[in-house]
């Protein structure tokens, strides 16, 4: 049946059928529900590639595979799909290779050339970020997951990420502890220069001098969280608490205090940024791990809609969400030892 003889059969036109399956926000859910309904009665079932040639899209959002494996990503990725599925977009992930931003924009600059895409997703932006500009000059529609301080006006979403470190700073500072480490992203993406200065905040709030030997910037993994942490708790003066950028980080923090005979939550404190994965959840670490939370799903989720209201006609100038985090205190985060052992 196609998309014309089914729409005059449940009186609808085909604009109202096509945006009602695909799942465009301004149709109204009755609506939508009424056809979703009637679609599985009659047992029609859109043509992808004529709709794609009647609408002159190409049926897919890109989103760039910054790094592969990293479950981050995967749980971003499921969450654009939960908002994605059941309507005429695809999800066109593309591989990265080791020089990101680069390879990036080569792969943009053809996507343009073919076509092959309707928006593009663009992550871990830095302050300057080309990206940007070069999607804006190319006239494709995208999305940054994340914030860039470029003047180019585009939609964008993030977290709170200078909250992210201020409050789990702050919350070991009223604990006692003085040396704070901090174990954030790469410093030359936005995010890990927010949580820089947020954590630099809550120091300075106290009168508390900012010591560089403290902060370490890299990979979030097990492995980074874990040499570091070994370094630093191997020290004479070593720190009483770790502020670690994400649950991987905190893992190697936690293996890192074990190898050395000492024991979170009464030794050292740690904190983490918990992105709510179902398969790591800080509940379920010994001891229980205090963190900063925010859904990436949720996120993914939020930025497949959006796009959806961007190739509906809302500006992307219009579009800017910064959304907060909490603050969730389990057993990890305890007062500081009085008399730390070298």
């Amino acid at each position: 049946m196609k998309l014309k003889d089914f729409a005059a059969q449940i009186g609808l036109s085909p604009t109202t059928v096509s945006r009602a399956l695909s799942g465009y926000p301004e149709v109204s859910d009755k609506t939508r529900k009424r056809v979703e309904a009637e679609a599985a009665r009659l047992g029609y079932h859109p043509d992808v590639n004529a709709v794609r040639l009647a609408t002159g899209r190409a049926g897919a959002i890109g989103v760039a595979m910054t790094r592969a494996g990293d479950y981050q990503f995967s749980e971003f990725i499921n969450g654009m799909a939960e908002r994605l599925s059941g309507g005429e977009l695809d999800i066109l992930l593309i591989p990265m290779g080791e020089h990101e931003t680069v390879d990036e924009l080569q792969v943009f600059r053809r996507l343009a050339q073919s076509r092959r895409v309707d928006a593009v997703v663009i992550h871990s932006p830095v302050p300057d970020d080309p990206r940007i500009a070069l999607l804006d000059r190319l006239k494709i529609p995208f999305i940054v997951h994340g914030r860039s301080l470029t003047t180019v006006p585009h939609a964008w979403l993030d977290i709170d990420n200078e909250a992210v470190t201020r409050r789990a700073t702050d919350h070991l500072l009223d604990l006692g502890h003085r040396r704070i480490c901090l174990i954030n992203g790469p410093d030359n993406y936005t995010f890990a220069r927010d949580r820089d200065h947020g954590y630099r905040t809550a120091l300075q709030a106290r009168r508390i001098a900012y010591d560089e030997t403290l902060v370490h910037h890299g990979t979030f993994s097990d492995e980074t969280g874990f040499r570091f942490a070994s370094t630093a708790l191997s020290k004479q003066a070593r720190p009483t608490a770790f502020v670690a950028g994400s649950m991987m980080t905190a893992l190697g923090i936690y293996r890192a205090a074990r190898s050395l005979g000492l024991a979170v939550g009464s030794d050292i404190s740690v904190v983490a940024h918990d992105d709510v994965f179902p398969y790591l959840t800080a509940e379920t670490m010994t001891p229980a791990l205090s963190t900063t939370r925010s859904s990436i799903r949720a996120a993914g989720r939020e930025i497949a809609d959006l796009l959806l209201q961007m190739l509906d006609g809302r500006k992307p100038s219009d579009i800017a969400e910064l959304w907060p985090v909490d603050l969730i205190l389990r057993d990890s985060s305890r007062p500081a030892p009085k008399e730390p052992t070298p």
